[in-house]
């Protein structure tokens, strides 16, 4: 039997890269382990974290790497048939794991954003070629390759695998009618016409996903209004609105959707913008807040509190003041400033980025993903970067709400960590919390600026995935434990119920190829040349050390 004493000279004889932890370590807390965790002294606890907790360097490697004790497969990618109709979008972000029963966690469905499309890969259309001419057949495919999906799968063993011809399995992409959960029609109608722009996102405490409308503009162009109100629309990057007549004021909203039957509806009360995320509370008395981020530089941070149990339509709309720690309301009702400028409420909420301006929000540098803080309730905002301000490396907020209740209308405000070498990532963006506390999070750093010697990242080589310990005296250590392939961002970090697999998505590889003939990325390197943006599942014994930290 190894005892303690045996333990520690092992520890002491091995060195950090070497040294493998023994298997009571993987399942803590096993009945049957030789030696007993009561046997070690805190002094020999921070020596065990220590070992454990190695992350891996940077690296430009065109594949999906990852730190030792962790693995990956790939789970679905880009084009895959999911029905008789539907394949597989493209660009994958948010993903969002429901289980189809409560008995059985190893079965369910996995919703996956759609944020973007690439004509020169989904539709055969390079806008880089003097030549090039367009179809609206091409702009059709293109709009069926964003928005979201829903995928039945399962796991057998310790493999995950999707379900194919199963009836969960369908799509949401921009030809899509979805109504609005609002009173009053948007820009004379009633639903809109498909969800787009999809990147992160939530889930509420009936079970449905919640998928968030971001960069809009880029497909049906943005309106505008002079100052005496006259509406004109300025002509976006993809050009959709040629081919199809969908006014913008229909997208940048939060979108629900019933992952089981595919019924979705667009929450208008929660505002237009481009949100990253919309990540709900449920109070004591069933009521609802939501927090929600515009990522746009110098945009704002925004809080919607139901008045009724379960509601994300009656309520009202709060922009972060985080100068001066209040939450500002934008009701039209109770401000002249608004009268002035808006026409109702519902024009307010249209235009709620002047409102917020208005009425003296916080502008923000790309406040993007918003997650709870299991440990002790509090708001933590990835704010990705402003280079505009000098801000290259972005930080991570702190929002803590008074006497920590999440509908209270004043707070507290601080940075909680900051990028750059120092800490050694740059560009936070997607957030998760693990089963012990510790914070995960992906980079966002621009297909432009990585691996750029001119930019300021050279450093961080690929975008990578990250995680900030939370115990012991490696709190506030950030590792990497991920690195993404050539010109990628991971995203859409979502644990398993068991907390054993993380979902992740592998999005955008090769975003700067320019032509099909030579792509700057293969990944997944399945042999036909062509990068596919995919999600995968991670699992290995460095994810189990991780979220079982806090029992060291």
């Amino acid at each position: 039997m190894k005892t303690r004493r045996d333990f520690l000279s092992l520890i002491g004889k091995a060195s950090i890269g070497s040294f493998i932890v023994p298997p009571f370590l993987i399942n803590i807390g096993n009945a049957n382990n030789t030696v007993s965790l009561a046997d070690f002294t805190d002094a020999d606890k921070a020596k065990l974290r220590k070992i454990m907790l190695k992350g891996m360097a940077p690296t430009d490697a065109d594949d999906l790497v990852l730190a030792d004790g962790m693995k990956y497969d790939v789970l679905i990618r880009w084009n895959t048939p999911i029905n008789n109709d539907d394949c597989f979008g493209f660009n994958n972000d948010f993903t969002c794991y429901i289980p189809l029963s409560k008995s059985d966690p190893d079965e369910g469905l996995l919703w996956v954003n759609h944020e973007y499309t690439s004509p020169m890969w989904v539709s055969g259309y390079n806008r880089r070629k003097p030549d090039a001419k367009r179809n609206k057949a091409q702009v059709t495919k293109e709009m069926k390759s964003v928005g979201g999906s829903i995928i039945h799968i399962k796991k057998e063993g310790e493999k995950w695998s999707f379900v194919a011809g199963s009836k969960y399995n369908r799509r949401l992409d921009g030809h899509t009618p979805i109504p609005f959960n609002w009173d009053h029609k948007i820009e004379g109608k009633d639903q809109a016409i498909g969800t787009l722009a999809n990147c992160s996102g939530g889930i509420t405490p009936w079970g449905t996903i919640l998928t968030c409308e971001e960069n809009y503009d880029v497909c049906f162009g943005e309106c505008e209004y002079t100052p005496a109100g006259a509406r004109s629309v300025k002509n976006s990057i993809l050009g959709w609105e040629k081919y199809y007549d969908y006014p913008p004021e229909h997208y940048g909203w939060v979108v629900e959707v019933d992952p089981r039957t595919g019924k979705a509806q667009k929450h208008i009360a929660l505002g237009r913008c481009a949100h990253e995320c919309c990540t709900l509370v449920e109070l004591p008395d069933g009521r609802i807040v939501a927090y929600t981020g515009d990522d746009a530089n110098d945009e704002f941070i925004y809080k919607f509190i139901s008045s009724k149990p379960g509601s994300l339509k009656e309520g009202t709309l709060y922009v972060a003041d985080t100068k001066n720690g209040k939450w500002l309301p934008l009701v039209y009702d109770k401000n002249e400033k608004f009268k002035r400028v808006f026409k109702n409420q519902t024009d307010l909420l249209v235009q709620v980025r002047k409102a917020a301006r208005m009425i003296g929000g916080t502008p923000q540098n790309r406040p993007e993903d918003i997650e709870i803080d299991p440990l002790n309730g509090n708001i933590i905002v990835s704010l990705t970067n402003n280079k505009p301000k000098g801000d290259f490396h972005g930080s991570l907020l702190k929002i803590v709400e008074k006497d920590g209740k999440h509908d209270a209308l004043t707070f507290e405000a601080e940075s909680m960590l900051v990028g750059g070498e120092e800490n050694g990532f740059s560009c936070p963006d997607n957030l998760a919390f693990d089963l012990a506390g510790n914070l995960w999070f992906t980079s966002d750093i621009s297909g432009s600026s990585m691996n750029n010697p001119k930019k300021p990242y050279m450093a961080f080589k690929n975008n990578g995935l990250f995680v900030m310990i939370r115990h012991g005296e490696e709190a506030g250590q950030v590792i990497q434990v991920a690195s993404a392939p050539t010109d990628a961002e991971l995203t859409g970090p979502w644990f398993s119920p068991d907390y054993k697999t993380l979902f992740l998505s592998v999005q955008h590889p090769g975003e700067r190829t320019k032509t099909t003939r030579k792509p700057t990325s293969t990944w997944p390197h399945d042999g036909d040349n062509k990068p596919k943006p995919s999600v995968v599942t991670v699992q290995g014994p460095l994810l189990d050390k991780l979220n079982n930290l806090h029992r060291l």
